[in-house]
């Protein structure tokens, strides 16, 4: 079998929903999600730890311009991949539950067709083929915030012009860059024309081409997961995006594009990893103080958990741009933990919100914790695992990381560290005022139904498994971090070097 197959398959069923009619979308859309991920586990299962690129497809696409239909699995990717057929199949199950959706067809088509894009970019080993699908994530979303979008057509056209303009331009400077990278490559190594990142690795451009082409690919990915100051898009987008595609959204779409720091920044550039590592330690500590801060103030729930993914965000660029195996195998399990976390927590917003008369803000809610005691232990196990509660996967991650930035830049990893105990605010502050206090008046104490625990019973559960056993992520993805970061690791020791011997 081949990666192909699971990268297509979702486009399959998306096309099929919209031939089928309405009636059957839904349960076409959840089918084809369910067979999805029945396959990546396929592909984990058949997978073997420390044996590098596994399951190649390796085709000339446009040879002229020497780019190849490449994919491949290795320990960087293929837990992230799970993690994206997990979440697609939880966000369809989402959907499902609801059945007053406007033309139902569309919207799992588009659902689907999102999730194609963000297995090809998980999945691509050509340059261009990443940018392809990094920017064909785009439209789908696009669609469901402008059609399906909460809120009234004015707010949801400003979301969703915000989202393209803030994303686009980023995707413009990135194929710009992708473009670059191949054709000096081409010229200074009197090579062939060619996009394959294995051979951009193995080729690397002179250090002044590395950082103004080092800048274009971070600022469209720093734009994309999102972080201070790039996340202008944010407040508008998470306020009106549909819960399902907002729980895909921020679970793994803005995990492709810390992925491309490890699969293409650090091997290809990494004397620009090296020189800009201070400024990238300066934007995630940045962000993961701002985020942090505006999560505790809001009174706004998918708010919280948005900015509390700015925050979660910077500490995934943190440990990647401690430039050291500790660091990015943290991020790599930091990843995995806040995916994991972020459909369960905007569905426990979804519910709170239909138990206090369709409002999302905290003050209308509270006061169901005993009349609902189900929702309210399932709710309390995800925000605790969010705040990295020692015993989580989350508190693991986050101790890799800090002990990644200890061995890099202390100062960072002191700041950063105040970003733990401000989690602890925001995530109590958020379960205190939704749970407890009084019993709001347009409040209806409810428990939870049989379909809601289908969506989160094996989430919890998935997360308490990660928290068990935190190696299944560790050990598949270690020989991988390793290769991620060996350039940049040579490169930053010379510099030490010749720093130390220039002291007087």
């Amino acid at each position: 079998m081949t990666l192909s197959i699971l990268i297509w398959l979702p486009l399959v069923f998306a096309l099929l929903s919209a031939i089928w009619g309405n009636r059957a979308a839904a349960r076409l859309a959840l089918l084809g999600t369910l067979a999805t991920l029945a396959i990546a586990i396929s592909f984990v299962v058949r997978f073997h730890t420390g044996g590098g690129m596994q399951f190649v497809t390796d085709r000339s696409w446009i040879s002229a311009l020497g780019i190849s239909y490449s994919l491949g699995l290795d320990g960087l990717n293929l837990v992230l991949v799970l993690l994206t057929t997990v979440l697609f199949a939880g966000a369809t199950l989402m959907a499902n539950l609801r059945s007053d959706w406007e033309r139902p067809s569309q919207l799992y088509m588009w659902l689907l067709a999102g999730e194609t894009a963000v297995l090809g970019a998980f999945c691509a080993q050509d340059l261009i083929l990443f940018v392809a699908f990094f920017d064909l994530m785009l439209i789908p979303f696009y669609f469901l915030t402008g059609i399906w979008g909460a809120g009234e057509r004015p707010e949801r056209v400003r979301a969703t012009t915000k989202l393209v303009i803030y994303t686009l331009v980023g995707s413009l400077l990135m194929l710009a860059a992708a473009v670059a990278t191949g054709v000096l490559t081409a010229q200074q190594h009197n090579s062939d024309l060619t996009f394959s990142l294995a051979a951009l690795a193995s080729a690397p451009l002179s250090r002044g081409s590395q950082e103004w082409i080092f800048l274009c690919f971070a600022a469209a990915f720093l734009v994309k997961m999102p972080a201070f100051p790039l996340h202008g898009w944010l407040p508008d987008g998470y306020r009106t995006m549909p819960l399902p595609a907002l729980s895909a959204f921020s679970g793994v779409v803005s995990k492709v594009a810390a992925y491309g720091f490890l699969r293409i920044v650090l091997p290809v550039f990494p004397d620009a990893s090296v020189h800009f590592q201070e400024l990238l330690l300066l934007i995630a500590v940045a962000s993961i103080l701002y985020g942090s801060a505006m999560a505790f103030s809001t009174t706004n729930a998918r708010l919280v958990v948005g900015f509390s993914s700015v925050a979660q965000m910077g500490f995934i660029t943190l440990g990647i741009f401690a430039l050291n195996q500790d660091g990015v195998q943290g991020a790599l399990l930091q990843m995995v933990n806040h995916g994991l976390v972020t459909l369960p927590l905007f569905f426990v917003v979804g519910l709170l919100a239909a138990r206090a008369g369709g409002s999302e803000d905290l003050r209308d809610m509270g006061g169901i914790a005993f009349r609902a005691p189900v929702l309210a232990s399932l709710f309390l196990i995800v925000g605790l695992a969010t705040l990295a509660m020692p015993g989580s996967a989350n508190f693991v991650g986050e101790f890799l990381i800090l002990l990644g930035v200890f061995k890099a830049k202390v100062v960072f990893a002191f700041v950063a560290a105040v970003g733990v105990a401000m989690a602890s605010v925001y995530v109590l502050r958020f379960f205190i005022r939704a749970m407890h206090n009084r019993v709001a008046p347009s409040v209806a104490s409810r428990e939870v139904g049989f379909g809601d625990l289908a969506v989160l019973a094996p989430m919890v559960l998935a997360i308490l498994a990660l928290a068990l056993y935190p190696q299944f992520g560790l050990k598949r993805s270690e020989p991988a971090a390793k290769a991620s970061v060996a350039a940049v690791s040579t490169q930053s020791a010379q510099v030490a070097d010749a720093t130390a011997g220039g002291r007087p």
